[in-house]
């Protein structure tokens, strides 16, 4: 018997890939999401024959305007309903900003933080109504300073991060649990798209994603409001707050900054 269906975003690989098998081992359905439908087709397959779940598939692009209510609008017309969501979606781009293109770090905003709003708001009425439900969104430690050399992405993650804890104040009282995950640099498939590989932050930090997903469901479970996933990110992360700002920002550009020469 299914314990309920969990929508996980930017499912075809990396952290949303190991969270939908995760649920599914849990013996959650699944409703994957992504625009690579080859990917998520593939893990579908393999989730019904690992766990004997079921595994929805929907190609979708959550970067563009209006994709996230087209969405919910396809999953309610296929009769389903979302127990539990996870915003996973998302992607950085490392370099100066005024020489990174101007559309792609839009799309950026779109995917990392509008597209994330837009999902939440969507399914927490029906959450609220039933008095049960999870959200987990996924952040990051870069959310905790500025971020010179990614600027927009740790712009994008502090949203993600204070609008995550706001919900999660304003959803606990009605039985539905948000949580915020904030991984550090972790070896996944985001590293290659943001061309973090040769970073000395990632090169000195970088964790495995299985213990990042554990960590998130752990966290959700618990409705804990934040989560810094890994002992030495939390470290990192709790000392901000003790650091004056203008070394914050240089630490974290220098650790950010592409190689020269």
């Amino acid at each position: 018997m299914s314990q309920g269906t969990t929508l996980i975003t930017g499912a075809s690989s990396g952290l949303g890939a190991r969270f939908a098998l995760a649920v599914a081992a849990q013996g959650q359905d699944v409703i994957l999401v992504a625009r690579r439908a080859d990917r998520l087709a593939q893990l579908a397959r393999t989730i019904k024959d690992r766990h004997g779940v079921a595994a929805d598939v929907v190609a979708s692009d959550l970067a563009v305007p209006g994709a996230p209510a087209k969405l919910i609008a396809e999953i309610g017309k296929r009769g389903l309903a979302v127990n539990t969501l996870i915003n996973n979606a998302g992607f950085g781009a490392r370099g100066a900003f005024v020489e990174i293109d101007r559309a792609l770090q839009a799309r950026m905003i779109d995917l990392n933080c509008r597209a994330l709003m837009e999902l939440c708001h969507a399914v927490l009425p029906g959450m609220i109504q039933m008095g049960s439900g999870g959200i987990l969104n996924v952040a990051s430690t870069a959310a905790f300073q500025p971020g010179p050399w990614m600027t927009v992405y740790y712009a994008t993650k502090a949203f993600v991060l204070s609008f995550s804890e706001g919900l999660h104040e304003e959803a606990k009282g009605q039985g539905v649990r948000v949580s915020a995950l904030c991984p550090g640099p972790t070896r996944t498939e985001f590293a290659e798209v943001a061309a973090m590989g040769d970073s000395a932050l990632f090169k000195r930090f970088a964790s495995d994603p299985e213990g990042v997903v554990k960590d998130g469901l752990k966290a959700l479970a618990a409705n804990k409001a934040v989560k810094i996933s890994g002992a030495m990110n939390g470290v990192m992360a709790e000392s901000i707050r003790l650091t004056p700002r203008g070394m914050a920002r240089r630490i974290a550009g220098s650790l950010q900054k592409a190689r020269q020469g």
